[in-house]
């Protein structure tokens, strides 16, 4: 059992990331946040503030994890001969904005080890031609413009699959940048569907910033109007054994505060690290519109 927690005023700013001013015992399981930089404005895409809370809630969780965040897109300092770490979480933008492009050769040797990885919500969005590879290999799958689409929806979940993910998690419904029709791994080898909900079919009709490709396209319509479920978040077992999970939403900030939306985030995380998940899934507690206002890039609006 962990004797000491992460909490927001042990955090310190130290050569551009959020460290955690205690020990890491040799059995403990270690989480590091990679959170990307500014991104859409007030209570959206707060990486750096989303990372902080989620740690937080891991280190108070009452499970052998220590959790840390490197912020401004930045990978934390590893000594020499120091072991990896058992999970990265990366909350950023994407595309050709995607931190882990600029990373890929150290994430790609942590993956070789077995280090599980979490992408959230933009996260999951990379240039094919890049690191549409790597993602299939790190997560199982990756959102692919002209392919995918990124509206704002209300999902409904209210099926779960058995899974250590979904252990506590109750039926729930949110509205979200829930992103969709993923490139998966072929015949989805190792990937297990955690969130799936059937979108509605004006979702597909909307503009998207003049971009016609994060719109619809033939494949995708067809599905949802055939009733398809699509999946939003998923957990993917590499043939290492190392594991990997997308989750499309975390678009708004608010929505941390859902505690079913944030319980499986969280139970995701500690599955990535080999942790034991509990069975009423990882325990926090609901943060405040204070707290979520904590650590936000940008300040809130008058």
């Amino acid at each position: 059992m962990k004797t000491s927690h992460l909490t927001l005023s042990w955090l310190i700013a130290l050569g551009g990331f959020l460290i955690p001013q205690i020990g890491t015992a040799a059995a403990t399981k270690e989480v590091v946040f990679l959170a990307g930089k500014k991104s859409h404005g007030y209570d959206a895409h707060e990486h750096r503030a989303g990372s902080i809370l989620l740690a937080k809630y891991l280190n108070d969780s009452g499970l052998d994890v220590n959790a840390s965040v490197a912020v401004e897109g930045a990978l934390p300092e590893r000594k020499p001969g120091e072991r990896n770490p058992d999970a990265i979480v990366m909350y950023c933008d994407g595309q050709g904005r995607h931190l882990g492009k600029e990373h890929q050769t150290t994430i790609q040797q942590w993956v070789d080890a077995g280090v599980g990885v979490s992408c959230l919500h933009y996260a999951v969005e990379v240039v094919p031609e890049e690191m549409g590879e790597r993602f299939l290999e790190w997560i199982g799958g990756y959102f692919e413009v002209g392919w995918s689409v990124n509206p704002h929806w209300t999902a409904k979940f209210v099926e779960f699959p058995e899974h250590p993910i979904t252990n506590g998690v109750k039926p729930f419904s949110i509205l979200d940048e829930w992103y969709y029709h993923m490139r998966f791994q072929p015949e989805m080898e190792g990937v297990t569907p955690i969130l799936s909900a059937l979108p509605p079919l004006e979702s597909l009709a909307k503009r998207k910033r003049n971009n016609p490709g994060r719109v619809s396209n033939p494949t995708v319509l067809a599905e949802v109007a055939a009733g398809k479920k699509q999946v939003v978040a998923w957990a993917y077992e590499r043939p290492n054994g190392g594991r990997g999970f997308g989750f499309t939403g975390g678009h708004f900030h608010r929505n941390w505060q859902q505690d079913d939306f944030r319980k499986t985030v969280l139970n995701a995380i500690a599955w990535t690290a080999h942790l034991d998940v509990p069975k009423d899934g990882v325990p926090s507690r609901t943060p405040t519109d204070a707290e979520l206002d904590l650590n936000q890039d940008f300040p809130k609006p008058n």
